[in-house]
């Protein structure tokens, strides 16, 4: 004969799934209210930001309008990062499917987040975690590319990835390597500035690596090839 639970323990069983139930509740609220803000406000701190700093380097960082990033870099981190930007709806299963089967034959892990997935990890999340902190990270993509749109993603993209040690968005990185604001760059320096992006603080520009050697002329080779296109010049202006 099964023994019944005391009156005790069943009223603790309650309140443990009623205080789940409201943190998940207050956490979904509170996630949608900040969503909601980030279309018009710039973050004002990311944890990568917080990180950075916790590993020594000063921040450097300077939000800027997406009319004052010029169009060279937002065509060379769609050519090199994410060419299905303006067509997917926050992921591309293709190359996720591509990059599962090559990391299950390969010792090198090879990434396949969009523009959208990375912008979501980037301003709400972590850069390292398994598979809670990539569930989060679809939750988040979902919700920008209903709320926020094609422009206000890349245009946050841009203010908020690391682009080397301690140097967040695009004024910050062309000052600091190129001395100049973003929508001077040349697309020869924007291509470059993308070929570090996978790992800023490993692949550099100056010095040179040899990543960023080999990768920035294929990304000049593919932002030609992607202007023409229509969506792609939608998200330019």
């Amino acid at each position: 004969m099964k023994k019944k639970k005391s009156p005790k323990k069943r009223s603790l069983a309650a309140r443990i799934v009623r205080t789940v139930l409201k943190v998940i509740i207050y956490g979904f609220l509170l996630s949608l209210v900040y969503v909601f803000l980030c279309k018009w406000v710039d973050p004002p701190f990311t944890i990568t930001q917080l990180s950075s700093i916790l590993h020594g380097h000063s921040i450097r960082r300077d939000y800027i309008d997406q009319k004052k990033m010029g169009t060279n870099i937002k065509l060379a981190v769609m050519a090199g990062e994410d060419q299905l930007f303006p067509d997917h709806n926050g992921f591309d299963f293709k190359s996720i499917q591509k990059a599962m089967k090559h990391n299950s034959k390969s010792k090198s892990l090879r990434g396949a987040s969009t523009i959208s997935q990375q912008t979501a990890k980037n301003v709400f999340l972590w850069q390292h975690g398994g598979w809670f902190r990539k569930g989060l990270e679809v939750y988040f993509t979902f919700m920008i590319e209903k709320i926020w749109g094609k422009k206000r993603i890349l245009e946050v993209y841009l203010n908020v990835a690391e682009m080397g040690p301690g140097v967040f968005g695009i004024q910050a990185a062309s000052q600091y390597y190129f001395h100049k604001n973003a929508k001077d760059l040349t697309a020869s320096e924007a291509a470059k500035i993308a070929a570090c992006l996978p790992n800023p603080v490993k692949f550099t520009i100056n010095p040179m690596s040899k990543r960023v050697s080999n990768r920035y002329p294929w990304i000049m080779r593919q932002m030609s090839n992607l202007k023409a296109d229509p969506d792609v010049q939608n998200l330019l202006k």
